[in-house]
């Protein structure tokens, strides 16, 4: 099996911990998997330096600091698997054969950087290679980053071009975890997830995995989070499944929006949530929500908006903080969802600028982590979707 595995700071934050993965390294290899090392600094290096460049550094300079502390971990990590007989060389920019090269505009060559990355992988029965993760070079030879995370978009997008079975996120979490079990007692691994599920987690806190790395995942290509402490790299922690799926669809279904207003709404702690599990009680489903400072908005079937309507006016009777409540009928929704949306700045304004511009109303743009809705007139739903695929 032909392996990636990536070390992040924390399981490279001491000689211990660099022994430490130099063993497991070791055994993978004695069990005759084929691997490369994507490294991470060590410990918090990265954060270091970047707190100490108290002055305006340029962009160039800046650069070539902070990859001091990955050029010093596969040093490290080097040293310690030639000092246990493993035939091992150190990747970093300026190397001969460096698999990682960005454009003009900073983004992955992904052309030259796959062919590199596949020809460091036909090399790897015979050497393992020690890659510094975080960096890259251009193609005038100067230093470039992948941004916040950028290790792990190293080590997925270097398993993607070297066509490896798959790889695996050494960090300090046992995997993903049911909550965080700094605060939630009894707190377990999961031992499978979804892509869509992680990225959701990653965009709203959970630092697992970089978002940015999961985009380079595919269904082909295994991913896998263990704790550092583990030592067997091929077992255990949290797998991560499939891949993203880029798609832009127009809901079947037709909806109704159903609006409670109230202007003490912004402070009535729960109050969204208390109407939500009243309209989940009756069997009603949500097909999505928004609010604001004054209002909560509720898109549902339309046919379950007359028995929505009369459910929450009920709860507008008893609830001080409310005032009313109206429906809109007749309303479609049509959905980009993507891998990389919340890397691409204006996706927002990609799809509803030609709605706009067509004079469709917008009753409203929702967004997740990794999608857009746009809700507009039933009898507008078809010209929506080809305004949106034209520009998608």
């Amino acid at each position: 099996m032909r392996v990636v595995v990536k070390f992040g700071g924390t399981s490279l934050g001491n000689g211990q911990r660099v022994t430490r993965a130099a063993d497991s390294i070791a055994e993978a290899i004695e069990a005759g998997h084929e691997v490369a090392v994507v490294a991470s600094a060590m410990g918090s290096t990265t954060d270091d330096l970047l707190e100490d460049i108290n002055y305006e550094a340029e962009d160039a300079d800046r650069a070539e600091i902070v990859s001091m502390g990955e050029r010093t971990s596969v040093r490290m990590l080097k040293g310690a698997l030639a000092a246990r007989g493993i035939d091992a060389d150190f990747f970093e920019p300026g190397s001969e054969g460096w698999p990682i090269i960005t454009d003009e505009y900073g983004e992955v060559d992904v052309d030259e950087t796959k062919k590199r990355a596949s020809a460091l992988g036909g090399q790897l029965s015979d050497v393992v290679p020690v890659i510094t993760g975080f960096l890259a070079q251009d193609h005038q030879g100067n230093v470039t980053t992948l941004g916040r995370g950028g290790s792990d978009t190293s080590a997925v997008m270097l398993g993607k071009f070297m066509d490896a079975d798959e790889v695996v996120i050494v960090t300090d979490v046992e995997g993903v975890m049911t909550g965080d079990p700094r605060v939630v007692e009894g707190a377990r691994n999961v031992g499978e997830i979804t892509v869509d599920e992680l990225r959701s987690l990653s965009f709203r806190g959970a630092e697992v995995v970089a978002p940015s790395a999961l985009s380079y995942k595919d269904a082909d290509l295994g991913v896998r989070v263990v704790h550092y402490q583990h030592d067997d790299l091929l077992t255990g922690g949290t797998s991560i499944e499939g891949e993203f799926q880029n798609l832009i669809d127009l809901q079947e279904d037709r909806l109704a929006c159903v609006t409670v207003a109230g202007r003490a709404i912004r402070n009535s702690p729960g109050i969204l949530g208390e109407l939500a599990t009243a309209l989940g009680d009756e069997g009603i489903n949500i097909d999505a929500n928004s609010s604001g400072m004054d209002s909560i908005t509720f898109y549902v079937n339309a046919e379950d908006a007359e028995d929505a309507e009369a459910l929450l006016h009920d709860r507008v009777v008893e609830e001080d903080a409310l005032s009313s409540v109206t429906v809109e009928d007749d309303i479609a929704v049509v959905r980009v969802t993507g891998s990389d949306l919340p890397n691409q700045p204006g996706t927002v304004k990609r799809a509803i600028d030609p709605v706009s511009e067509a004079h469709i109303h917008l009753y409203d743009v929702i967004t997740s982590a990794t999608s857009v809705s746009v809700f507009v007139p039933w009898d507008d739903r078809e010209q929506t979707l080809e305004l949106i695929q034209d520009v998608f």
